[in-house]
Formats: structure tokens, C-alpha cells, sequence
């Protein structure tokens, strides 16, 4: 069966069962091409909300299939590739916050988004990438425990000087690999291009940036822009899928290590698979880790 033949099957199947597919920007093109909502996680588990189809499934990693479950508790949410982890989501316990809380009584502990559900409980308030800066702003109290990214910690920081950002060392392995030489090598090569970073990357890496911002503003940063080469600072697939959008433009990978593994599970026949119920995992959650979870999320919505 060709890709094309495959991804005809998909959406005349989806269409047929009723099934929503979502697609993470990161993942493969052939998998967007059938997919009704691509983009960042939470955006993805916003849409999955209000769609009208009753099963969903989640062409991402598994936080953000469970993010769509707290989201939408009465749909049943596949992940297509059971093994698709996330090594800054899994890589702290609620056990390591609570320690943390006992040594900060006094603070609101912060989660990024990309943590597990069962983390989250444990939490006060979730952010995005987009929304970290404006949340812990609005946040009354002047302590925060930022957990799992210590370099989108450290560039809420950097820019709230008023407020005590306390952090656990964790992050994102492949953006956190990124250095400071790799981006001056990278304007060097490019001299004409603007260098777009994700803030998961270290500060030095950053402070190099013509626009730091999340997945999304990325994309739409390089979409509005007038400026003709860029050079992309997060995961390599954007490069691939900006390249598609603005066919106009020319777009050039900062390093050739930002290459999610986990993200790379996903394949079309996985799609095709999940369809077809023979394969994919159920996401399950108990009503104790929905609420908990849920909480967070309802407070990042709340304060914006």
C-alpha cells in the first residue's frame, strides 16, 4: 500500500467511525496530511474539547494524550504509539514536588504542561511555553517552584526579576543539548536568516535569538514575517513543516541533533492500526487524578 493509498483508507475510516485525529507539529507529514487539528499540545487538547467526535487519537506522546483525557473525560483517547514517552515529562515523581513543598511552604508550584498527569495533581497552577511569562506574573505570591524545565524557568527569570523562581534541574534532553556555538555557527552559515529559538533550549542559546517563543509562535512568527530565511530552533520537524507552509521561504535546522525520539514513534500504518482497533493504547485516568490534574489546568485557564 502506497502513503497515499494509506492515507485515503485513514480518512475515509475516521470519517466512518467518527473519530478525531490529532497531530502534533513535530510528527511526520503524511500523519498531519490526515489529521483534523495539528499544533502544540495543549492547543491540540482544546480542539479535541470542543470537537463533536467521541474517540480520540493522539499522534503525540503520552502526556498529551493524557492532557486530552483530563480535558475531555467522557471520550475514549488512543495513543497511537504506546511507547511515545517524554523524557522531561517522566523524569520527576510527585514525591520530588511534595519534598519540594515542605522546603518552600510559602510558594505556588508551577507546572509546564509537559509533565504527567499524575505530576500535575501535586501542582497549583499548569503553563505553556506561550503563557509561563504572563502566568507567573499574574501569580501573587513571590515564590515559585517551576517544575520540570529549568531553562523555560530560567527565561521566566530572567524576565519577572521580582519574583523567586526556585527549580529542580530537569528539561528537555534534546533542546537542552543545543549550544551556544552550534547557534553562532548556524548565523554564521546563514548570515541573512533570524534565528528562532524555543525557550527550552539554555539561556546562552536564547540570549543568540532574534525571537524566542513556543512551537506555535515559532510557526507564526515565520509565517507573518517578511524576512525570507530563518533558522529554527526547536524540533527539526518544524523546519520540514514550515517548509510546506511557506514554500516561498527557506528554513535551516539549528542543530542536527533536535531530533525527538519519542516523537519519531508515530508512523501512518500506527494511524491506519489504531482505526482499526488493532493496536494503540487506551489512555486511562481515575477520577482522583482527572480532578487533581484538571485543577491546574482550570487555574493556568483562569489567569490567562
Amino acid at each position: 500500500m502506497t502513503v497515499s493509498e494509506m492515507q485515503k483508507l485513514i480518512l475515509k475510516l475516521k470519517k466512518e467511525k467518527d473519530i478525531c485525529i490529532l497531530a502534533h507539529a513535530y510528527v511526520a507529514r503524511e500523519i498531519i496530511e490526515v489529521a483534523d487539528f495539528c499544533g502544540d499540545s495543549f492547543g491540540l487538547s482544546l480542539q479535541a474539547s470542543k470537537a463533536k467526535q467521541k474517540t480520540v487519537i493522539m499522534c503525540g506522546v503520552r502526556f498529551m494524550a493524557e492532557t486530552v483525557k483530563i480535558l475531555s473525560p467522557e471520550k475514549k483517547v488512543i495513543l497511537a504509539a504506546e511507547d511515545a514517552g517524554c523524557p522531561m515529562a517522566e523524569q520527576f515523581n510527585k514525591y520530588d514536588i511534595l519534598e519540594l513543598k515542605k522546603q518552600y511552604p510559602n510558594s505556588k508550584v508551577v507546572a509546564y504542561i509537559n509533565t504527567t498527569a499524575e505530576l500535575k495533581t501535586v501542582c497549583d497552577i499548569c503553563v505553556t511555553s506561550a503563557s509561563a511569562l504572563k502566568i507567573c506574573e499574574k501569580i501573587p505570591e513571590k515564590n515559585i517552584i517551576f517544575i520540570p524545565d529549568i531553562n523555560l524557568g530560567s527565561y521566566v527569570a530572567k524576565n519577572l526579576s521580582d519574583k523567586n523562581i526556585i527549580m529542580k534541574q530537569g528539561g528537555c534532553p534534546y533542546h537542552a543539548a543545543v549550544t551556544a556555538n552550534e547557534a553562532l555557527a548556524a548565523k554564521k552559515k546563514h548570515p541573512k536568516a533570524l534565528l528562532l529559538v524555543h525557550p527550552e533550549c539554555k539561556p546562552e542559546v536564547s540570549d543568540l535569538a532574534d525571537f524566542v517563543g513556543s512551537t506555535t509562535a515559532i510557526i507564526d512568527f515565520a509565517k507573518k514575517s517578511a524576512q525570507k530565511e530563518f533558522i529554527i530552533g526547536t524540533e527539526n520537524s518544524i523546519v520540514e513543516y514550515l517548509q510546506y507552509e511557506c514554500p516561498d521561504k527557506m528554513f535551516y535546522p539549528l542543530s542536527s541533533g533536535l531530533i525527538c525520539r519519542d516523537m519519531k514513534l508515530t508512523t501512518l500504518p500506527d494511524v491506519l492500526n489504531c482505526i482499526q482497533g488493532v493496536s494503540g493504547e487506551e489512555i486511562i485516568l481515575t477520577d482522583e487524578i482527572i480532578k487533581g490534574a484538571k485543577s491546574a489546568i482550570d487555574e493556568m485557564l483562569r489567569l490567562g
